[in-house]
C-alpha cells in the first residue's frame, strides 16, 4: 500500500464533499438561469454553467482516479496503484480554470469547494495558486473579449517565466 487507509479515506472524503458541493451549485444555478443560448462573454449564464460544470466534472474524475487507485491498492496491484495514482494527483482539467468562465461573485458551495480542494494539499502546489488567484478575480476573466491582447499576454508571460 502506498499510504495508510486514515489518509485515503480523508483524501477522499474532501473530493467528494467538494464534488458534491459542485454538483449542488450546479443544480442551483440551472434552477436560477434555466435554459441560457451558448454565447462567449465570460460571465454571461451559459458561460456560468459551462464553468461549473467543468469544476464538478474535473472533481468528478480526480475521485475515480483515486478511487481507482486505492481499489488497486487494497487488490495488491502496486504498480498499477502507482501509475494511477500518479494520473490522480495531476493537476485537474478545468479545475480551477472553470471558475474563470463564471459570474461573480462566486456562490458559497464553489468558494467552499475550491478552498476544499486547494486545502487539500493532494493536487500539484500550482493548482492552490491557479485557485487563489480564480478566487480573487472580481469578474469572469474567460472566454476573453478581445483573444489577440488574451493571446499576447500569455505568451509575454511565458518568455518571462
Amino acid at each position: 500500500m502506498f499510504h495508510d487507509m486514515t489518509e485515503l479515506a480523508r483524501i477522499a472524503r474532501v473530493l467528494e464533499e467538494a464534488h458534491a458541493l459542485l454538483e449542488g451549485e450546479h443544480k442551483r444555478l440551472e434552477r436560477q438561469y434555466g435554459p441560457t443560448p451558448y454565447d462567449a462573454v465570460a460571465g454571461s449564464p451559459a458561460q456560468t454553467l459551462r464553468g461549473i460544470s467543468d469544476l464538478s466534472g474535473a472533481m468528478a474524475t480526480a475521485l475515480k482516479q483515486f478511487a481507482l487507485a486505492v481499489g488497486y491498492s487494497v487488490l495488491g496491484l502496486d504498480e498499477r496503484a502507482d501509475r494511477m495514482l500518479r494520473v490522480a494527483r495531476m493537476k485537474p482539467v478545468s479545475f480551477p480554470s472553470g471558475a474563470d468562465r463564471m459570474a461573480r461573485p462566486l456562490g458559497e458551495d464553489t468558494v467552499r469547494a475550491m478552498e476544499l480542494v486547494r486545502d487539500l494539499g493532494f493536487f500539484p502546489v500550482e493548482t492552490a495558486i491557479a485557485t487563489d488567484v480564480a478566487l480573487a478575480a472580481p469578474q469572469a476573466t474567460y472566454p476573453p473579449a478581445d483573444w489577440n491582447a488574451y493571446e499576447r499576454e500569455r505568451r509575454d508571460r511565458s518568455e518571462r517565466q
